[in-house]
């Protein structure tokens, strides 16, 4: 019992792993940002990319969402979370820009 209880909780080894993966996609998006080397367009695709892996470096080494046996209910809710927040975030950019062609059209 006591086995799956600690396979349920990550090592230390794989904190410190989610821990430094963090600390460079968290440098590498802000060196996309300081350095200003790509195009508006560009920096803003990159910048989603290693938003996207930061969360999954997320997801997978701190609060343990993988696939795993008995995991079944985990990846439902993420997949539940994931459509409740596209929902979200692309209906809240569609009102804001109708809100705004409705205004400048007057």
């Amino acid at each position: 019992m006591a086995h799956s209880h600690s396979q349920a909780h990550g090592s230390t080894g794989s904190y410190i792993l989610g821990f430094i993966l963090s600390v460079i996609l968290t440098a590498a998006a802000f060196g996309v940002v300081w350095y200003g080397a790509l195009d508006s367009g560009s920096a803003l695709a990159v910048l989603a990319v290693l938003a996207f892996v930061q969360v999954i470096v997320q997801l997978v080494f701190f609060l343990h969402l993988n696939s795993g046996p008995g995991r079944g209910m985990n990846m439902i809710s993420l997949g539940y979370t994931v459509v409740a927040a596209a929902f979200l975030i692309f209906g809240t950019v569609w009102v804001m820009n109708n809100v705004a062609m409705h205004m400048m059209s007057r």
